[in-house]
Parts: C-alpha cells; sequence; structure tokens
C-alpha cells in the first residue's frame, strides 16, 4: 500500500487553475507529459525504463517536472479532512 493512497495532490499548472487529483490522475497526468517530454528529466527519473515507472517515482520523490521555458507542473500532496 502506497504512503499516498488515501492522498489527494493539489496541481499547479501555467496557465491552470488549481486543481485537486488523486493519486491515481496524478499518475495518468504525468505519464501523459512525460510521453510528451523527454529532455531535462532528473537522472534517476531518466533512467527508470517505463513511463508508468517514472510517473511513480516522481510522485514519490519530486514535487514538480520542468516542462519547458517559461512553464511549471507542480504537485504537492493534501489531506482533505472527511
Amino acid at each position: 500500500m502506497s504512503l499516498y493512497d488515501e492522498d489527494t495532490f493539489v496541481v499547479l499548472e501555467t496557465n491552470q487553475p488549481e486543481q485537486f487529483l488523486t493519486a491515481a490522475e496524478l499518475l495518468e497526468k504525468l505519464k501523459a507529459v512525460l510521453a510528451r517530454e523527454h529532455e531535462d528529466l532528473p537522472r534517476d527519473v531518466h533512467n527508470l525504463s517505463t513511463v508508468e515507472a517514472q510517473a511513480k517515482h516522481l510522485i514519490d520523490t519530486y514535487c514538480e517536472l520542468d516542462v519547458g521555458p517559461g512553464k511549471f507542473l507542480q504537485w504537492y500532496a493534501v489531506r482533505l479532512e472527511k
């Protein structure tokens, strides 16, 4: 069981309102971004063989991804009160 199974992430992206995504939704979003953007990945992420592994590693160890000049993609785990 992942540390983030119960968590929600707030996602901040260039020219977009903040979004609240589940861990699964964030994983899909990162996989889509990684499928398009391959430059400037951190070395430990770049060395992973699949986009899914790269996306999971990003969620577990980072909170942002370089998506190009003047653009940003950041995510932070948040706990929503039930």
